[in-house]
């Protein structure tokens, strides 16, 4: 029994394929789906996306971030930026990191809205960077 998986960023629809599970980077932690779960939507959180097929990892995706909609059929992931893991570079990773560090030191530590933003760019950022090592 397989799932079906949509991942699909604001450029574009990134990946559509049936899987046997899917490792979401959920804002509460790692999230495992396989088929039959409970529908709910989810808060992703900077990090990577597994799918399992045939009992291995076969593809491995970043995202920064985003909202999943899972249903007992269908997952679509919904992300602010999402690739390849291949595809990233540790030097990316560690240029926003300084950003987001100067954003965050920046931020009016009475607004937390505003720490909320910039916590979860960092953490993002530093998602990135450990993927691109990986």
């Amino acid at each position: 029994m397989t799932i079906d998986l949509e991942i699909v960023s604001p450029e574009k629809l990134l990946l559509s394929k049936a899987v046997d599970m899917v490792v979401l980077p959920a804002a509460e932690g790692e999230m495992g789906v396989l088929p039959g779960h409970a529908p709910m939507i989810v808060l992703l959180r900077g990090g990577t996306i597994r799918l399992t097929v045939g009992g291995s990892v076969t593809d491995t995706l970043y995202v920064s971030g985003g909202f999943a909609e899972v249903t007992t059929t269908r997952v679509t992931v919904l992300a602010n930026e999402a690739t390849e893991v291949s595809e990233l570079r540790k030097a990316e990773g560690e240029s926003r990191l300084v950003a987001a560090q100067a954003e965050y030191d920046a931020a009016d530590k009475m607004n937390t809205d505003a720490l909320d933003v910039a916590m979860a760019k960092l953490q993002s950022a530093r998602a990135l960077i450990e993927a691109a090592a990986a």
